[in-house]
């Protein structure tokens, strides 16, 4: 009688192994995360790490530790060179996730056309035929670009073909199709795509090989598969964009050779990826006269500012429980806000229906939004227009204070740059010296910033 495979229940999220099934992962708290595997032999996993195994390594003493420059090699797309900290790094492993259909493969198709005119180049094409590609290949004009393709699932033989080919750039689309022969489970389970990104890894390491990994995407919008593979790569990329638009985002969550929460912008045209120089003239409305509930915010992704428009729609609930709506930032965080906005200001909004967007898509996570969304609910609930050629930024608190945020001298340059005059900001910001072209208010609380709205619309 055959004997019958054991099996095991193994987080998505964070790979732990377990014996039964359970709602929760004991070990990171994650809820309906275990799947159920194929538990393989010892011997099988001491012949997977047997080629981990070599000459010791010994330790040396930090002062002893030469620092070295990285090359960095042009992608050919200014944006994503930005995001990813000035260009790939020979020998770096970069994770980039995003939602189906979102522009993936295409931008990757772009970057590696630039950087197969210099270089060797490899894309291993795991979910589609070498046809498939070169049919949107041409639909770009890179018909003719030098690109090897490698149609290949099986982690052996890519590594085989990576190994023997050398290219200084490869790129697996996608990592959840690979799957080594090794292991009995099927392509996309935690063992299979923890264990071939590790062995990628090592070979882009080995023999200095620009590797790009892409990722599919859970409903709830983070990468599928353990979490550990987002610890094992260099950098990490969520390419992301609004249903129905056609800009699209790159945001870098993890760099180890830039700095982290870079924002890259393009425009999906018929040619491909089209970069986006300027996002703030993007994210601004024209409107024909100033509207109720819109507020212009300076916002910071990494070291780049831009200019984005936080609209916001405040209407009498006819039902016992309002509505909160939230489109580019956190409902939570709206929830606060209006509270603060009810306990320091006296202005009652928790009957109300509150709908907040930030316009073109952006998701905004850092605090500095704080101010400009409460000032856009509470224009909308007085039906009062912001004074033209205002901006603002600054987090507040829960005591209706107002805390001040990084890099306030570069947001006020961008402002001017777009010919904006005036400014709300945190009096905490400490400004190096006067920024010309604008006048700038520093308030304390949230009630001070509310009083400094009605005297300059009582001047006007």
């Amino acid at each position: 009688m055959a004997k019958k495979n054991q099996t095991q229940h193994v987080c998505s999220a964070c790979g732990a192994a377990h014996t039964k099934w359970m709602g929760q992962c004991p070990d990171c708290k994650a809820w309906n995360t275990l799947v159920e595997t194929v538990a393989q032999p010892d011997t099988a996993s001491a012949n997977r790490f047997a080629s981990w195994t070599g000459t010791r390594a010994k330790a040396v003493e930090l002062k002893d530790v030469k620092s070295a420059e990285y090359p960095r090699m042009d992608t050919g797309l200014e944006e994503f060179n930005r995001v990813l900290g000035g260009g790939m790094v020979p020998g770096s492993v970069v994770l980039i996730g995003g939602d189906p259909g979102i522009g993936k493969s295409t931008l990757l198709l772009q970057a590696l056309a630039s950087m197969g005119k210099n270089d060797k180049v490899v894309y291993v094409a795991g979910e589609e035929s070498p046809q498939q590609v070169k049919l949107r290949a041409e639909r770009l004009g890179l018909g003719e670009t030098p690109m090897q393709i490698l149609p290949e699932i099986e982690l052996e033989k890519i590594l085989m073909d990576l190994e023997e080919g050398q290219p200084k750039v490869a790129v697996i689309d996608s990592i959840q199709t690979v799957y080594s022969a090794a292991l009995q489970s099927a392509p996309g389970t935690v063992a299979q795509v923890r264990e071939c990104a590790a062995h990628l890894t090592r070979l882009a390491k080995s023999k200095n090989i620009s590797l790009i990994l892409v990722g599919h995407v859970t409903k709830e919008g983070t990468l599928a598969g353990p979490r550990v593979l987002e610890h094992i790569v260099d950098t990490v990329l969520y390419f992301e964009g609004e249903e129905g638009s056609s800009f699209r985002m790159i945001r870098a969550i993890k760099n180890r050779f830039g700095s982290a929460n870079e924002l890259g912008v393009f425009s999906m045209g018929e040619s491909g990826l089209e970069e986006v120089s300027n996002p703030s003239s993007m994210f601004l409305t024209a409107h024909e006269k100033p509207v109720s509930g819109s507020c212009i915010l300076t916002a910071m992704e990494g070291n780049r500012p831009f200019l984005v428009e936080v609209q916001a729609l405040v209407e009498d609930a006819p039902t016992p429980n309002p509505k909160r709506y939230a489109s580019g930032v956190d409902v939570s965080r709206l929830q606060m806000l209006l509270a603060v906005l009810n306990k320091h200001t006296g202005i009652v909004a928790h009957d109300q229906n509150v709908y907040i967007k930030v316009v073109g898509g952006v998701r905004l996570t850092e605090p500095a939004a704080d101010l400009a969304v409460l000032l856009a609910a509470h224009s909308s609930l007085v039906n009062r227009p912001l004074p033209p050629g205002l901006i603002v930024f600054g987090e507040v608190g829960l005591a209706g204070e107002l805390r001040a945020v990084s890099n306030a001298d570069t947001r006020l340059r961008e402002a001017v740059k777009l010919g904006f005059t005036q400014a709300i900001i945190p009096a905490q910001c400490k400004l190096r010296k006067p920024i010309d072209g604008i006048s700038v208010t520093a308030v304390t609380r949230v009630d001070h910033a509310i009083n400094c709205l009605r005297e300059v619309r009582a001047a006007a």
